[in-house]
Parts: C-alpha cells; sequence; structure tokens
C-alpha cells in the first residue's frame, strides 16, 4: 500500500530538522577573527566534508500507524505485510513493524521507503524471512 510521496529534499529536511534546530552551528564565526571575505568562506567550505543524507530512525518493533505520523504523511512510504499472506494494510495503527528498507539507522538512498509489517496481535517471529 503506498501511503503518500515526498521528494527526497524534504525527506533530508524533515528528518535533519530536530538536529540542526539544536541552536549552535558547527560552521566557524566569520567574525570570531581571522581572515574575513568571500576567500576565507571558500576555504572554510571546500575543506568541509558534504552533508550526510537522511537516515533511517530505528521504528522496529513500534507501531505502524505511529510511525507513519512521525515521519509525515508526504513520505513516499509502502507497508508490506511480512506474514508472507499478502494482504492489504488499510490501517497501519493496526500493524506493529518487524523490519525496514533501509535498515534502522541506515542511509535512506532510495524510495519508497518500506515498512513490514505484521497485525498488532501478532508477534515479528510469524513474519516470513527475506
Amino acid at each position: 500500500m503506498r501511503v503518500a510521496r515526498i521528494p527526497s529534499a524534504v525527506l533530508a529536511a524533515a528528518l535533519l530538522a530536530p538536529v540542526t534546530a539544536c541552536g549552535t552551528s558547527s560552521v566557524p564565526d566569520a567574525s570570531a577573527g581571522g581572515t574575513s571575505g568571500p576567500a576565507s568562506a571558500e576555504a572554510r567550505r571546500s575543506t568541509r566534508p558534504e552533508p550526510v543524507g537522511a537516515v533511517m530512525p530505528d521504528v522496529v518493533g513500534g507501531n505502524a500507524g505511529r510511525a507513519l505520523e512521525q515521519m509525515g504523511s508526504r513520505l513516499d512510504m509502502e507497508f508490506e505485510d511480512a506474514s508472507g499472506r499478502g494482504r492489504p494494510v488499510d490501517d497501519p495503527a493496526g500493524w506493529r513493524i518487524c523490519g525496514s528498507r533501509p535498515g534502522p539507522n541506515q542511509q535512506i538512498t532510495d524510495f519508497p521507503v518500506v515498512f513490514e509489517v505484521v497485525e498488532v496481535s501478532e508477534g515479528c517471529e510469524d513474519a516470513t524471512p527475506r
């Protein structure tokens, strides 16, 4: 079941917002001393690594409906019945997450994000191994 879509840039911004909203910047303040101007700013940028993309949170064991709320309804995600019975996931709140693609704490490089789920009355041990 495809729930919703969101461009990957928006997903990255949404997942990284709590990290960047903490208040302090890791970029040195140009007014703190040293040379200033475009040349020095460019030098600082070229020595810094590119920012890391969005990382899949560890939602395994959690409620699929809650994960949907937390990750945003516009994220391009799918819920798959992990039991192997091919049941439709019409209401994610009635399902438990047993796995995800990409896995927990892995960089999200492709869409849709897939959550492998079983009904809340079932355990993840009822899931068919991939």
